[in-house]
């Protein structure tokens, strides 16, 4: 038994994983040689949090996986309804989700609060499309009031940008990720299905007037199809000071459009680059999957994601909830938890609390190779990007 005296809490730490276990069924244990804790609560203040942090229990507050990853980041679906029809996204005719069986603001805000309470401290809110559900700048503010979460930003694919930023920016947010994969009106036409690349344009422009930086600019690279605008997107990051996200072309919508030889890896990207530009690696690299880098003699930044190529998993810090209302701890597997049920039959806050635990126990430890990498069975429309 171990005494905080700040805060008078009983705290039982265990160095042994067998005894914790035996003396708490169900309570998920930490390997690693790391303490076991049986009941915690959070210090009510900054000098009680340090004290708390000086006695080396403060980790055991925080979502720590089985390979131990924190995991302080929730990309949380809004809506599966988008405005556009992206092939890479979209496969066929696929139905809406019920409007019923989409989270409520309410249900969305409490499983934050509780995952603040566990550690998270930051939050995006993804689609489908954010922006085409109604009062969404209210979610961001009620969010950005919750205690522990220190980041939330917003993934759009930029059409409806502009006629909602400012009441965005009221609403407290800071920092945007805008999905643009071509800078020609043709191609914007084909790969989404629909003619508004002018809006995405002056909805990044808006943005970037408006302070919301960094803005990180993500585009999927495909063979054959744009990644003769490479160069044309590092010199839009050059000028306009911009991130530009360059991400593996993975898995999902159309498989008629993915094969694995469409692929162009992130190594091959950088290598196009850095026969025009010299890239260092950034002084701001951000925790997460990116791997970026400062362009020389200029501004901006090039981030490289690969999903596909290599293994990112051991930076993983997050997981995703569905606008289903399920937890899916790993983007390549559709494996997912149902949290909505327990929160819409009544289980209190702590119940809650040790489901997410749980799942966060048995998030895979990296995804299939990339070989035997297959089709996921969900959309991103519906999982969340």
């Amino acid at each position: 038994m171990k005494k905080c005296q700040f805060t008078g809490i009983i705290v039982r730490v265990f160095a042994d994983s067998g005894r914790a276990a035996d003396e708490n069924p169900g309570w998920g244990s930490r390997d690693r040689g790391l303490l076991y804790v049986l009941r915690e609560q959070r210090p009510e203040t900054a000098e009680a949090t340090e004290a708390f942090r000086r006695t080396g229990l403060f980790d055991v507050m925080k979502l720590i996986d089985d390979y131990n990853r924190v995991i302080d980041y929730v990309r949380i679906s809004v809506t599966d309804r988008c405005n556009l029809r992206c092939r890479y996204c979209v496969d066929g005719d696929f139905p809406f989700i019920p409007h019923t069986e989409v989270l409520s603001y309410e249900e969305i805000i409490r499983f934050v609060r509780i995952c603040a309470s566990l550690g998270v401290r930051k939050v995006r809110l993804t689609g489908g499309e954010p922006l085409t559900r109604k009062d969404l700048p209210h979610l961001l503010k009620e969010i950005g009031a919750i205690e522990g979460i220190t980041d939330i930003s917003l993934t759009t694919n930029g059409v409806l940008l502009a006629d909602h930023l400012e009441e965005l920016k009221e609403a407290g947010l800071k920092r945007i990720n805008i999905s643009l994969d071509t800078l020609r009106k043709d191609r914007f036409a084909w790969i989404t299905c629909i003619d508004a690349f002018d809006r995405v344009i002056d909805g990044i422009k808006k943005a970037s007037y408006a302070g919301l930086n960094p803005i990180k600019i993500n585009t999927v690279i495909i063979k054959d199809f744009n990644d003769d605008e490479i160069l044309d997107f590092v010199r839009i990051a050059r000028k306009w000071d911009h991130e530009i996200r360059f991400i593996e072309f993975m898995p999902f919508g159309d498989m008629s459009l993915w094969k694995s030889t469409e692929i162009i890896t992130s190594r091959e990207i950088e290598e196009i680059i850095r026969r025009e530009f010299e890239l260092v690696p950034s002084l701001r690299p951000g925790k997460g999957p990116a791997k970026v880098f400062d362009i020389v003699g200029g501004s901006g930044r090039i981030g490289f994601i690969s999903p596909v190529s290599s293994h990112i998993c051991a930076e993983c810090n997050r997981i995703r909830l569905t606008s289903r209302g399920m937890i899916r701890p790993c983007l390549f597997s559709d494996v997912e938890y149902d949290v909505k049920a327990l929160m819409r039959s009544g289980k209190s806050d702590e119940e809650v609390k040790e489901f997410i635990r749980g799942v966060v126990k048995v998030k895979p430890e990296r995804k299939l190779e990339m070989g035997a990498i297959r089709k996921c069975q969900r959309s991103l429309r519906n999982i969340g990007g």
